[in-house]
C-alpha cells in the first residue's frame, strides 16, 4: 500500500487514476485516505502535492480519532431512550393479547404494544420499522417548517425536500433543486438540523464548498461551526437505530 511520511508518521493511502483534470484528496473513517488523480498525472507532481498536503491529511486523521465510532444498537426494550430533535424520550413496551404491534408517542414517551407471544427479535424488527416511520412522518413536518423559514431569509426555494435513507451523507442537493436529507438528522439537536438545512439550501446558490459558500452559511448561522463540529464528533451515534 502506498504511503507518505509526515515526520516519523507513515500516512497510508489508496490512489485512483480517473478521467479528471484535478487532484482530489479525501480522508474519512470508512475509507481512510483516498487520492484521485488524472490518468496522465506525472508521479513527481503527485508526490509534490502529497508532501504539501501531508500536514492537512495528518491533522484530519487526528481529528477523526476524536469521533465517537462505537455505536450501541438499540434493543427496543422498556426503559431505552430514543432521541427526537435533540431530546431523549423513553420507550415503554407492553406485551398484550393482540395480533400485531403498535407504536405511539404519548405524554412524552414512546408507547409500544406487541403480541405477548412474539420473540424479542420480532419485537425489535417491528418496532424499529415503526419508529423509523414515525421519525420520517413527524420529522418531515419540522424539516419543511424550518426550510420554509430559511428559504425566505436566503431568497432560495428548493424544488422538493425529502427524508431518505443515506448511509454516508447528511444531505444532498441535486442540480434540479431537489434536496434529500438523511432521516436520522431528526434525532439531532434543532440547531444541527438547521445547519444541515441551510447547508443544502446554500447549494442552490453556490454549488461548490468555496469561501463564498461558507460566508453565506455564516451570514445565516453565525455559530454554524459548532453544529458542524457536533456532527463530526457525535454523528455516528445517530446510527444506533
Amino acid at each position: 500500500m502506498n504511503f507518505i511520511k509526515y515526520g516519523h508518521t507513515k500516512i497510508y493511502y489508496t490512489m485512483y487514476k480517473q478521467e479528471r483534470r484535478d487532484i482530489k484528496i479525501t480522508v474519512d473513517l470508512v475509507n481512510g485516505v483516498l487520492i484521485y488523480v488524472a490518468k496522465d498525472t506525472p508521479e513527481n507532481e503527485i508526490e509534490d502535492i502529497l508532501k504539501k498536503r501531508a500536514k492537512w491529511i495528518y491533522d484530519k486523521q487526528q481529528s477523526l480519532n476524536e469521533v465517537q465510532t462505537e455505536v450501541v444498537k438499540k434493543e427496543f426494550v422498556s426503559g431505552e431512550k430514543f432521541e427526537y430533535l435533540g431530546r431523549s424520550y423513553r420507550l415503554k413496551v407492553h406485551r398484550e393479547a393482540i395480533p400485531d404491534s403498535t407504536l405511539k408517542f404519548k405524554q412524552g414517551k414512546f408507547i409500544a404494544e406487541v403480541p405477548h407471544y412474539w420473540p424479542q427479535i420480532d419485537v425489535e424488527a417491528k418496532l424499529k420499522e415503526a419508529l423509523i416511520m414515525w421519525y420520517r412522518n413527524y420529522g418531515i413536518k419540522k424539516i419543511h417548517e424550518r426550510a420554509q423559514y430559511f428559504e425566505k431569509i436566503m431568497g432560495t426555494e428548493a424544488h422538493s425536500i425529502q427524508l431518505r435513507t443515506q448511509h454516508k451523507r447528511w444531505g444532498t442537493c441535486t442540480p434540479e433543486g431537489n434536496i434529500y436529507l438523511n432521516w436520522r438528522i431528526v434525532m439531532a439537536p434543532m440547531r444541527v438540523i438547521d445547519y444541515i438545512i441551510v447547508h443544502e439550501l446554500a447549494h442552490l446558490r453556490i454549488p461548490e464548498h468555496n469561501e463564498k459558500f461558507w460566508q453565506l452559511i455564516k451570514s445565516i448561522l453565525p455559530k454554524y461551526e459548532e453544529s458542524k463540529e457536533w456532527l463530526r464528533v457525535n454523528g455516528t451515534t445517530l446510527y444506533a437505530i
